[in-house]
């Protein structure tokens, strides 16, 4: 007796084989992925690299993911498997097993399951890890020998992990037999063939969610908008998407069935019929597909994007090959010479200065009101939006045509300029307590207005006569300011681009701190508001770029992977669910007088429409995203919104072609399923 139970756990495996071969692959795949992430999560060598902690870091987020999405693929693979298997257990059943007799089978079918799917997937990633680690490191730019290792956090990890998923599945399916009873486990392939009923309520809130997160998305004007509204508008689209397809295609269907000159053609009888059993019966699927598909899409061609867009990022980020900001809290004496100064040492370096600039300003942030702008007081009140914040910076005229190359009008006591976006249109400006005749608006210099007016509702440059009136704006300033909340500084702001290649740069960079150094223990002892000097190079930057851009697509393409794994599985399963459920309904429709073309023309019709629906509202998803996506990306200094269009229209040719390809190779097994009848 004790055999009996492990072979006929074995033979039930084999019998159901087309069942359990695409769950022994998702979990093994499973398996490996998440042995992967925790390997190289875990490997040494990362923290020894410059940039390493950067892709540690985001690989920590993979782990998360990767462990989520193996949880959610498995419970619904398990779950598809033992309903399509309850008919098997009511005929146990009813020939004499006992219910725990038939709970001893499952949990042999489970532990032959895990046996497979852990060990397989474990020697799988332990095999392929290093191969994986070169194509990080290479991705991230890092350079180390990657010895051959084997994680035991890794290991364990994946083994607790797994262990629990799979115990989780296995007390869901004893329960599924617990509480039925012979007989429905006998008729549960029938259950649920009522026509379904029209959920108004469902339909309504469908379109107000999707239309919510549409609305969200396409409205944000700013970068902080984004990140803040992005995950409610995600969570609304997802809510609509799943109510749409679960009761607003049925709502749709019922109108069309009810409009008689188009219901009653033969073309569109069977079809809208049949439309109507099939949105009922995988709802629930073509949703997660279409939620699924968007996360493809996302993911693979936003990373894709900021690792093919690292040089944009970092000029974006650093104008200049080499800059310096020097702070201080008073009207500096003479902050030209820090310029000459770097100047100096990189001409003995052997560079060639290609263009510079140097320049007084003060940069705040600031709220736009209807008669101009307010520094103090911000977060005392709630009288503004997030869309009224703007990033201020108040320079002179003098400094301000140094620095666009543009000529600025004439201005007199009491008078300014304006460049700002959005255009600044009043004719006076009232600014800390003192109101300014607006002598000229300019539209805001058009290297610098994606990036930082992005980054707030707007960006401003208030441009004052001269020093005097810089000194006095400053002073006016901070008498009001809170000195507990920040220091007002004056900078000068300086930055140099030069010749030669990335080593000649970082030895010039050396040099250029070296200077800046000397240059900052004169200037300390004879100015006394001098406060101190930070310098930037990008050169130094490239690195810490390249590391974390390379980490964030090495684990794009990886949850890529994954999700269409799970993508696949679950349209594999739905067209084997369909088929079997299929055959009988196309076997009366031929009995009761259509001929084969006609079922061949219906089923056809169907399966089409239901596989490419959740692909076409995947892409409107990512249409209606896209604004905000775009902002959510210039939080990464990428700004070049022609690379991000590009990526995204890549990425969904790729990912059509393959999900075409799925298409076709499911398709043959529902046909085999389906049999003659097409």
């Amino acid at each position: 007796m004790r055999k009996l139970y492990p072979k006929l756990a074995a033979i039930n495996i084999r019998n159901n084989r087309q069942f359990y071969l695409p769950y022994l692959l998702a979990g093994g795949l499973s398996v490996a992925m998440f042995y992967l992430v925790m390997a190289m999560q875990d490997n040494p060598g990362l923290l020894e690299i410059q940039g390493g902690m950067t892709v540690k870091a985001t690989l920590g987020l993979g782990v998360f993911v990767v462990g989520v999405f193996a949880a959610i693929l498995l419970f619904y693979t398990n779950s598809f498997i033992i309903k399509r298997r309850k008919k098997e257990l009511g005929i146990y059943n009813i020939l004499g097993m006992e219910k725990r007799h038939i709970a001893k089978v499952l949990t042999l079918e489970m532990l032959f399951t895990v046996a497979v799917t852990i060990a397989g997937g474990l020697t799988f990633g332990i095999v392929f890890n290093k191969l994986l680690a070169m194509i990080l490191y290479r991705m991230t730019g890092l350079e180390a020998s990657i010895p051959f290792m084997i994680s035991g956090a890794g290991c364990r990890n994946t083994l607790m992990l797994f262990a629990a998923i799979y115990a989780a599945a296995l007390c869901y399916n004893l329960m599924q037999i617990k509480l039925a009873n012979p007989i429905e486990l006998l008729h549960s392939s029938n259950v649920g063939e009522r026509e379904p009923k029209t959920k108004i309520l469902m339909t309504l809130i469908g379109l107000v969610t999707l239309g919510s997160g549409y609305y969200i998305a396409l409205t944000v004007a700013d970068i902080t908008s984004a990140i803040t509204f992005f995950f409610v508008a995600v969570l609304l689209v997802i809510i609509g998407t799943y109510c749409l397809f679960t009761a607003g295609s049925i709502a749709l269907l019922k109108l069309l069935r009810k409009n008689k000159k188009y219901y009653y053609q033969a073309k569109h009888f069977t079809t809208v019929s049949g439309m109507i059993y099939r949105m009922k019966q995988n709802a629930v699927g073509l949703a997660n597909i279409c939620i699924l598909s968007t996360m493809v899409l996302v993911t693979v061609s936003t990373t894709v994007c900021l690792y093919l867009g690292v040089e944009d990022a970092l000029k974006v980020h650093y104008p200049q090959e080499i800059s310096a900001v020097s702070y201080y809290d008073a009207m500096p004496e003479h902050p030209e010479t820090l310029t000459a100064a770097v100047k100096e040492a990189l001409k003995e370096s052997g560079r060639t200065v290609t263009s510079e600039y140097g320049y007084l300003n003060m940069s705040m942030t600031a709220v736009r009101r209807e008669d101009g702008f307010s520094v103090t007081g911000i977060g005392a009140g709630t009288d503004y939006s997030i869309s009224d914040v703007a990033l201020m910076e108040i320079v002179t005229k003098s400094d301000y045509e140094k620095l666009t190359g543009e000529t600025v009008a004439p201005l007199e006591e009491d008078e300014i300029a304006v460049a700002a976006t959005p255009f600044y249109e009043e004719q006076t400006l009232e600014f800390e307590g003192k109101t300014y005749t607006v002598k000229e608006s300019y539209d805001y210099p058009e290297d610098e207005e994606d990036y930082l007016a992005s980054m707030a509702g707007s960006a401003v440059y208030l441009i004052v006569p001269d020093e005097t009136e810089f000194v006095q704006v400053h002073e006016r300033l901070a008498q009001n300011w809170n000195q507990e909340r920040v220091s007002l500084w004056i900078k000068y702001s300086m930055g140099c681009d030069i010749d030669g290649t990335k080593e000649e740069k970082l030895v010039a960079d050396a040099v250029a701190r070296n200077a800046i150094a000397e240059w900052e223990s004169t200037t300390a002892q004879v100015d006394t508001s001098y406060h101190s000097t930070f310098t930037e190079c990008r050169e130094e930057n490239r690195a810490d770029y390249f590391s974390s851009m390379g980490g964030l697509l090495f684990l794009g393409l990886f949850l890529g992977v994954m999700f269409l794994m799970v993508t696949v599985l679950i349209i594999f399963y739905k067209q084997i669910s369909e088929g079997y459920e299929d055959k009988v309904r196309y076997e009366i429709m031929e009995k009761v007088g259509m001929s084969n073309a006609e079922v061949r023309r219906s089923i056809r019709s169907q399966v089409l429409t239901v596989f490419f629906l959740p692909i076409v509202m995947a892409v409107v998803h990512i249409i209606m995203a896209f604004p905000m996506i775009k902002y959510i990306m210039a939080a990464f200094s990428l700004t070049n919104t022609t690379l991000f269009a590009l990526c995204v229209v890549g990425t969904a040719l790729v990912f059509f072609l393959i999900y075409l390809l799925v298409f076709i190779l499911t398709s043959r097994s529902y046909y085999r399923i389906v049999g003659n009848q097409v």
